[in-house]
């Protein structure tokens, strides 16, 4: 029984002893604590600027050429003669391709023969007629004089019609020769295959061949593509947000990877009436001179269009911006108080890595690198300088000599 009371005793003062370290030591850090307060937290800043901003949009396409037609036969044929290849300057009017003509000649031949037997047979009928004219004339003549009947002058007259009738069916056929002797002679012409009259300033190239000679050919079998390259279409596809941006006219830079460095110029001259449903895009061209022949159709570019510039200003680095509580703002660096007040503003233009403020007006420095940490208020350790004891910045840039030892071990 007393070791049982003298080991509850033990037991009591032992707890009672521990739950007073328990408070002392819980004392001394909640003491500790509120000594030291908030983490200033370091951050870089940069000063807000005053520029010309510049909206420009950047897209990506791909080159076309100002126009492109395949050159194809309208006859059948065997292939005799292709003056032309792949990459060769060609003219309006110029020849591309020679068909076998022997068949067509013949046909040539044929109707000329057919017309020269049409026009003899319409003098045949014209004798014939102009006789029937005289005798009808002769018969009237009698006729009054009584010393013919009525019915030999109605025969008389009957056959004068018929005369004229088989004139007139002459006179037809002649006509339907003479169509006949140029539909040969066009067919002919097809069997020489050239190119459409054009501007004669344009620059038209072979893009593909897609025969040899002696091969077969049908009726509209492509024979060679021919580009006009004098001038190039840049085809982009602009989404919803920039497609009211994009006018006819504005001018257009353009770059592709085949000249690094190197700008071309062109402007938009054609903007879709429609967004596809599908992409939610629009499709825009941009005419580019290509007079010295370097872009070449099938070029993936670059395009940029300056939608809009801005003078006089206020600008931040797109780093800067941050959002809080739905927000969107920026953290302004207070070298009075060494801590970050955020402030919501209102952004307009995105460029080059800068944005545009339109409110509120602001001067001063802003929060670029480690404001993710940070809240409205908090302190911060500003580039060179040092922080303070207890975790407050000591608002004072760091000279060169703080905080070096000296050599012989003492403080400057």
């Amino acid at each position: 029984m007393k070791k049982t009371l003298v080991f509850l005793i033990v037991f009591a003062l032992a707890m009672l002893l521990g739950w007073q370290v328990f408070e002392k030591a819980t004392a001394e850090k909640s003491g500790f604590n509120r000594r030291r307060g908030p983490v200033a937290l370091a951050v870089e800043i940069q000063p807000v600027n005053i520029i010309t901003i510049h909206n420009i949009g950047e897209f990506t396409g791909t080159l076309v050429p100002l126009s492109e037609y395949v050159v194809a036969p309208k006859i059948s044929g065997r292939v005799e003669k292709i003056p032309v290849n792949i990459g060769d300057l060609v003219q309006g009017g110029q020849l591309v391709a020679v068909l076998d003509d022997e068949e067509f000649q013949q046909q040539v031949i044929q109707a000329e023969a057919e017309l020269e037997v049409s026009r003899a047979n319409l003098m045949e009928r014209q004798n014939a007629r102009d006789n029937a004219a005289r005798e009808y004339d002769r018969t009237v003549a009698l006729r009054q004089k009584k010393i013919v009947s009525e019915s030999q002058l109605d025969a008389v007259q009957s056959e004068l019609n018929a005369q004229e009738a088989k004139l007139r069916v002459a006179y037809a056929q002649v006509s339907q020769k003479e169509a006949a002797l140029k539909t040969a002679n066009i067919r002919l012409n097809y069997a020489q295959i050239g190119l459409p009259e054009k501007n004669a300033s344009e620059i038209m190239v072979v893009g593909e061949r897609f025969v040899d000679e002696g091969e077969l050919l049908t009726v509209n079998k492509p024979i060679v593509s021919i580009l006009s390259i004098g001038k190039l279409i840049a085809v982009i596809n602009v989404i919803e947000r920039d497609y009211p941006k994009v006018i006819v006219g504005l001018p257009a830079k353009i770059s592709t990877d085949a000249y690094p460095g190197k700008i071309f110029s062109g402007n938009v001259i054609r903007i879709a009436p429609m967004i596809k449903e599908k992409s939610r895009e629009a499709r825009v061209e941009i005419e580019i001179s290509n007079a010295a022949q370097l872009l070449k159709p099938g070029m993936f570019v670059r395009v940029k269009i300056e939608f809009e510039q801005r003078e006089n200003t206020t600008v931040v680095p797109v780093s800067a911006l941050v959002k809080r509580d739905g927000e969107r703002g920026v953290f302004m660096a207070d070298f009075d108080s060494n801590s970050a007040k955020f402030i919501p503003v209102t952004v307009g233009i995105e460029s080059g890595g800068m944005a545009e403020v339109i409110t509120p007006r602001l001067s001063g420095n802003v929060v670029t690198l480690g404001h993710h940490l940070l809240e409205d208020g908090a302190p911060i350790i500003l580039p060179g300088a040092a922080p303070a004891e207890g975790g407050r910045p000591s608002g004072k840039p760091a000279g060169p000599e703080q905080g070096k030892k000296r050599p012989n071990g003492g403080k400057s």
